[in-house]
């Protein structure tokens, strides 16, 4: 069962989806997931969507949702700042724990990319989060950024036009605009990965705040909750290593699984099996649901 609804965050009305597994019984109340979706993207016909939808198939209800500024939530469409997006996920917490198909005590959060960067941060500062699950994300902004722009030269460009976009701020109070590929570059024949909803377009605002949010900063106050760090091996958009050294700050349990499949995009449809069976096999020992898998 799916059902399109709304809730607050700051003031602002997010646009939202609810999963809940067709066999659960009534008055039943089940473990759940928050379902944070990636950069500047949409909860729609996206990784998140497909991330939603499994956890349902799992046995638990999943809630997917809009950012502010993002999809169908209100906000100033693609003015995108990290901790923004972790107070919205603070509050769809809040607001799951109050449905009557969710056991409050067992929500746990996951997102895929910038999603997952925001899965890690906002579990390592609020403990009412269950668990955590990260797929392909990122725990230092800066040293993610120099990943995805590994030569002196695109390197040099990309600092070049979040300097330009500095001081174009300081001097007119408008946001410089730039391609989102000039942020997070995707090779072509990835994008077909994307939301057809997702933002082309982001202000320079924008990068900065993802430069200076470090999910690696808290990533060790989850434990003793369960924290799962997938990542696809040789990631070209999101640099593998991201979830290696989030892995090394983390405390137990914690498990980190490297899967050689689509870079940066494990649940395309050629890999999406593979992947499900290894995110079950987590969740089974250390998060499970009564429901187990819908047959």
């Amino acid at each position: 069962m799916q059902e399109k609804l709304t809730f607050m965050s700051d003031g602002l009305r997010l646009s939202a989806v609810l999963h809940v597994p067709d066999n659960r019984k009534p008055g039943q109340r089940l473990p759940a997931f928050i379902v944070c979706h990636g950069f500047v993207g949409s909860k729609d016909e996206s990784h998140a969507q497909i991330q939603a939808e499994m956890m349902e198939a799992f046995g638990y209800v999943a809630l997917r949702f809009d950012f502010r500024c993002c999809g169908e939530s209100e906000g100033e469409r693609a003015q995108v700042r990290c901790f923004d997006q972790v107070a919205d996920a603070k509050n769809a917490l809040t607001f799951l724990a109050g449905r009557e198909e969710v056991d409050p005590q067992r929500i746990g959060v996951t997102g895929h990319s910038f999603g997952a960067a925001v899965s890690v941060y906002t579990a390592g500062i609020d403990d009412r989060f269950a668990c955590c699950l990260s797929s392909c994300g990122w725990g230092n902004g800066e040293r993610k950024f120099r990943g995805q722009h590994p030569t002196p030269e695109s390197w040099e460009k990309f600092i070049g036009i979040l300097e330009k976009g500095r001081k174009h701020k300081q001097e007119t109070g408008e946001s410089l605009w730039m391609s989102r590929f000039d942020a997070v570059p995707i090779p072509e024949p990835l994008r077909k990965n994307l939301s057809p909803k997702a933002i082309m377009e982001i202000p320079v605002e924008t990068a900065w705040s993802m430069y200076n949010f470090r999910a690696d900063d808290v990533v060790a106050n989850i434990a003793p909750r369960p924290l799962l760090l997938f990542h696809t091996a040789n990631d070209i958009i999101t640099p593998t290593v991201e979830s290696i050294r989030m892995f090394e700050k983390a405390g137990q349990p914690t498990e980190l699984m490297l899967v050689d499949t689509t870079a940066h995009f494990p649940l395309a449809p050629n890999d999406a099996t593979r992947t499900k069976m290894m995110v079950k096999s987590w969740l089974d020992k250390f998060f499970p649901s009564p429901l187990g898998a819908v047959s």
